[in-house]
């Protein structure tokens, strides 16, 4: 661990997560995000995003290969985020795989919950294909709750017979029935997420939807024909179990499947990219994965 993780462990520690616990509501909290992501999620230079009709933000930080995306899902547990703020962590994906991000802003669940996260994905991904991208050019990534909106969307592609060339997933949120082991053994060590507020957080996101519907749940949908997959995830966050069991369920489903398992990173830690050298690695084994995945797709 570097000396910049455990110096970044030790304030969200003390700082950030009895911050998360106090918050009142999903409005402070976007509002209190909007305003910390612009301060410390690090951008890359020459960072291009533009804001196209249906709520679309393209990115790239450099030279990218022709008709090739990758479609971001923002994480921020269904409350917080869109794809300004997360605009830090998506250019520098976009500059170390060569490949431009598209990336919908998802109506918030305080706004409109589950399956609306959903449905904006299928959206995007229809008007991806709408472009002229066919399903090999099109890779799925995400973090948190983008992360699983990632993997629902997967799902999707796979049941109609459409998967994209891969997926990656940063701590993907996977189960809101909150079965994960996890959210009980890792509640003191995770140094980011406060573990009594996610029954009220999942209660927000749900709406009238059952926990276990495998568009906000994708740890119980089916993967048939299920392409390459990566997901990255810390051993002592309390969301391990929901992406440890995901890699399980898509290894049943036939899928290939890399983990990359940090000991002791903060939840979702490539968003600090800029800050600790971890995130920066852990983006560059994600860019190497998807540019071999897709060279293996357009063969």
């Amino acid at each position: 661990m570097s000396r910049r993780l455990a110096a970044l462990n030790f304030v969200l520690r003390v700082a950030v997560k009895p911050r998360l616990a106090r918050t009142r509501g999903p409005e402070q909290a976007a509002r209190e995000f909007e305003r910390s992501a612009a301060l410390f999620l690090r951008r890359p230079p020459y960072l291009r995003r533009l804001e196209r009709p249906r709520g679309l933000h393209w990115i790239s930080a450099g030279p990218c290969r022709v008709r090739k995306v990758i479609l971001y899902l923002h994480g921020g547990g269904y409350i917080t985020g869109s794809g300004l703020t997360h605009q830090g962590v998506m250019g520098r994906l976009s500059k170390l795989s060569g490949i431009e991000v598209c990336a919908p802003d998802y109506p918030l669940a305080q706004d409109a919950p589950a399956p609306a996260a959903f449905d904006a994905a299928c959206a995007a991904w229809r008007h991806c294909r709408a472009l002229g991208y066919a399903p090999g050019d099109i890779l799925l990534a995400g973090d948190s709750a983008g992360g699983g909106l990632a993997l629902a969307l997967l799902a999707r592609c796979c049941a109609s017979g459409e998967p994209p060339a891969a997926a990656v997933a940063f701590s993907p949120w996977t189960d809101l029935a909150m079965t994960g082991a996890s959210l009980r053994d890792n509640a003191k060590a995770d140094p980011f997420l406060p573990v009594g507020r996610m029954e009220e957080l999942v209660q927000i996101v749900l709406g009238d939807l059952p926990a276990d519907d495998p568009r906000i749940s994708p740890l119980f949908a089916t993967f048939p024909g299920c392409p390459p997959v990566m997901i990255q995830y810390a051993r002592t966050e309390i969301l391990a179990d929901d992406a440890r069991r995901m890699a399980e369920r898509l290894r049943d489903a036939g899928g290939r499947v890399e983990i990359v398992v940090h000991p002791n990173a903060p939840h979702a830690w490539p968003v600090f990219d800029g800050w600790i050298p971890e995130a920066r690695h852990s983006l560059r084994q994600a860019a190497r994965f998807l540019q071999d995945s897709l060279d293996d797709t357009n063969r």
